[in-house]
């Protein structure tokens, strides 16, 4: 996972005005309005006022307009995926700003390095700016109560902003917009002269507020890719390499060919390796309509030539992981020594578990639309897409057109809304291949991908292996601590030369575990990889987080204690857990240590927490279960419970509970929303999720062979958002991972069935 480094989250911010002229013509704003933009962690700064000159356009993050009528427009610069950041990114800033939520309106960023890091992955969009955002507002207001002071001829102490207005001595009053001109031509505050506000103070941080997006998606009325259409644009149905790796050997498009609407057949160009996030290749089907290019495809007759990845088999190789886990592996984290004590097999538990590989499965496909213009130095693209990392698709875009980065204004890149995404749209294969389509047919072509196209030739979640032991102590904790994992390093499709993941990878749930054990080993192995892994909705948290609740679980069990107490004794006392002492080079998904340390009282309070609202530790009729699980992530504290019933070796899912600690929750909605999700996805993943590899190729095509959860499927839910005044952690992805171990841990209680190969089909039906 791609996190920002902790000297960048550090930077300081600075706030300016720029040529107002150029960056309005630029923006399409009217001349009148107030611009302001902000430097925070990872962006550059707007030209000082003083400094600027009409053609200068300088680089910056999000920013903010004024109208003379007062209205109110702030940029959001991250892509929407259904988390709701069009509306957070504004609700920050207008909070600081004192804006009036009703004069406020958002308008979505296209790729532009002004934006800095527009990456919407990790989690990171709130929890790594959070502050910086309300800095930024906080110094529109202070540019804004200047200019009003200089009117009144009184000091800024005599002036305060309060609803979109600035008031001073004697009943005077002014609105924002009045000001507007007047504040857009001082310079920049200092940051010592920002304040924010008290957290008791806010009006819109943490309220309940209505999502810009609203009105537009009940009424259909919202863009997504697949709703783009151009002026003679063909639609482009592709034909991939089954096999990683593979080219094409022979093509018979006779009969395609003769299909009403085909324009033509397209062989793409074979990339090969590292993959990347490139395309992979094959043969398009170009045609006037979508209808015609998957009925040319169906009969469309391709030979390959695949190399030694089809050798790939995912039993065979799941197996292969199993067996490494269960031998010394590398080290990474060390605490005292295990490997000199004697384990007492009484009171020994040692357990292995897996995870296949998971697909991302939105339901919105990948889909891209392209246009080319002008030929060598003077070529020009525009692409629409839902992407979560625009800039870096941009750059890509650049690349195939043979040119430059600074070069980027030639490449105008628009982000639409996402039907879901999890990971999957933060790669750029699918867009790469609609700008290479468009280069070679010189029109515009939107490429469509179908669900078998998105479940066959995705970037997995990672297959894995987790091997835990560890040996009860006479107070019913636990020590000699042995944990192991091996998986396909997602850094392979960059470095085809990696076999084995990064310290960041082994940061996210492995080599975090946190508990007061005083003799402990965390381990990897290396591994060969033979398809694209990906970055899927909480990545390694997934498998990390199903075999530490289920292990946990497991010693409960053995202990004859309940999994409340047992999580309690394995944490041990209120502290600041630390594991790079230990020689473990933590990343702590790139936040401040003085933000976002681990926090072991916020662990235990979120475990009471859920085991009290969903009552986990009441007795149940026969054949019903709960079960536990927790993990922190992200910055976050989520924990788990859900009650199963089993009947006929049948489960069904009867309730969920999550409660979340995740700092201030700016938009508790959208919190509440990302957690149910977070439910359902972690169903798919439990009851059903897995894609097989036989011969190098997926064997799943669609939902039939590769379901997700289904609507009778879903229990009832509950959130419980924990009120808090910590720094925000990351709401997208934390919630899914403690789902799945409490999935499996109520089915253990319910029937006495252990699963600890995912996922649960494969053992009971569901």
């Amino acid at each position: 996972m791609s996190y920002y480094p902790e000297q960048v989250l550090n930077k300081p911010l600075s706030v300016t005005n720029v040529s107002r002229r150029q960056f309005l013509k630029g923006l399409g704003l009217s001349s009148s309005a107030l611009v302001l933009g902000c430097t925070i962690p990872g962006f550059a700064t707007l030209a000082n006022a003083a400094e600027r000159s009409d053609t200068e356009l300088h680089e910056l993050n999000v920013f903010v307009s004024i109208s003379k009528d007062g209205t109110t427009e702030i940029v959001c610069h991250r892509a929407e995926m259904g988390q709701g950041i069009r509306t957070s990114v504004p609700q920050i800033i207008a909070e600081e700003l004192e804006a009036d939520w009703q004069r406020v309106t958002m308008r979505q960023g296209l790729a532009d390095k002004r934006y800095g890091a527009q990456g919407t992955a990790g989690s990171t969009s709130i929890r790594s700016h959070f502050n910086e955002l309300r800095r930024l507002g906080a110094a529109a207001r202070l540019m804004l109560e200047q200019a009003a002071a200089q009117r009144w001829q009184v000091s800024t102490e005599q002036v305060r902003a309060s609803e979109h207005k600035i008031l001073g001595p004697n009943g005077l009053s002014a609105d924002f917009g009045e000001l507007a001109q007047a504040a857009s031509l001082l310079a920049q505050p200092q940051p010592e002269q920002i304040t924010l506000k008290a957290a008791a103070d806010f009006r819109l941080i943490g309220k309940e507020v209505k999502l810009f997006d609203l009105d537009d998606i009940v009424a259909g009325k919202a863009v997504y890719a697949q709703d783009i259409y151009l002026d003679d644009m063909l639609i482009a149905s592709i034909v991939r390499p089954p096999v990683v790796g593979g080219k094409v050997k022979a093509i018979d498009d006779s009969a395609a060919r003769k299909v009403a609407g085909v324009v033509d057949i397209v062989t793409l160009k074979h990339r090969g390796y590292p993959v990347a996030t490139n395309p992979l290749g094959g043969v398009a089907v170009i045609a006037t309509n979508t209808y015609a290019a998957l009925k040319a495809r169906s009969v469309l007759k391709v030979k390959w030539d695949n190399d030694d990845n089809q050798q790939h088999q995912s039993d065979e190789y799941l197996q292969h992981l199993k067996t490494l886990v269960n031998q010394k592996g590398i080290n990474i984290r060390k605490l005292g020594e295990v490997y000199q004590h004697e384990y007492d097999q009484e009171k020994t538990l040692e357990a292995t578990y897996s995870v296949p590989y998971i697909n991302h499965s939105p339901m919105e496909t990948p889909c891209a639309t392209a246009r080319i213009s002008g030929q060598g130095a003077d070529i020009q693209a525009e692409v629409w897409a839902g992407t979560q990392h625009p800039q870096w698709a941009q750059r890509q875009v650049l690349a195939e057109l043979g040119l430059s980065d600074e070069q980027a204004g030639q490449v105008r890149l628009t982000m639409t809304l996402m039907g879901g995404a999890f990971g999957r749209k933060s790669k750029a294969d699918f867009i790469l291949e609609s700008v290479e389509l468009a280069m070679k047919l010189n029109k515009p072509v939107k490429v469509v991908w179908s669900r078998e196209d998105d479940m066959q030739h995705g970037f997995y979640h990672s297959i894995s292996a987790n091997y835990m032991k560890a040996q009860l102590t006479d107070d019913n904790g636990a020590d000699y601590w042995i944990q192991r994992v091996a998986y396909p390093p997602i850094g392979w499709i960059f470095n085809d030369k990696t076999d084995r993941p990064s310290a960041g990878d082994l940061s996210v749930g492995f080599g975090d575990t946190p508990f007061a054990f005083n003799n402990a080993s965390f381990e990897t192995h290396k591994v060969d990889t033979h398809i694209r892994t990906g970055w899927v909705r909480s990545v390694a948290c997934i498998n990390n987080g199903f075999a530490l609740g289920s292990f946990v679980d497991e010693l409960a069990v053995k202990a004859k204690v309940t999994t409340t107490d047992m999580w309690l004794k394995l944490l041990g006392d209120d502290r600041f857990e630390d594991p790079r002492p230990q020689g473990f080079k933590y990343s702590n998904y790139s936040m401040p240590w003085d933000t976002h340390p681990i926090d072991i009282a916020r662990m235990k309070q979120l475990i009471k927490l859920i085991s009290d609202k969903a009552q986990v530790n009441d007795k149940l009729p026969q054949g019903q279960g709960w079960g536990i699980g927790f993990l922190r992530s992200f910055g976050s504290y989520v924990a788990a419970a859900t009650k199963v019933s089993v009947q006929d070796d049948k489960v069904t899912v009867l309730e969920m509970h999550t409660a979340v600690d995740i700092g201030v929750a700016v938009t508790p909605d959208r919190v509440r929303a990302q957690m149910e999700g977070a439910m359902v996805f972690g169903l798919s993943i439990t009851l059903m999720g897995e894609i097989d590899v036989k011969d190098g190729a997926v064997v799943q095509s669609n939902f039939h062979n590769g379901p997700v959860t289904r609507m009778h499927q879903v229990p009832k839910m509950f959130v419980h958002i924990l009120e808090s005044d910590h720094a925000p952690g990351g709401v997208g992805e934390p919630g899914v991972p403690p789902i799945i171990p409490s999935i499996t841990n109520a089915i253990y209680h319910a029937s006495g069935v252990r699963i600890r190969d995912l996922p649960v089909n494969k053992h009971l039906k569901v």
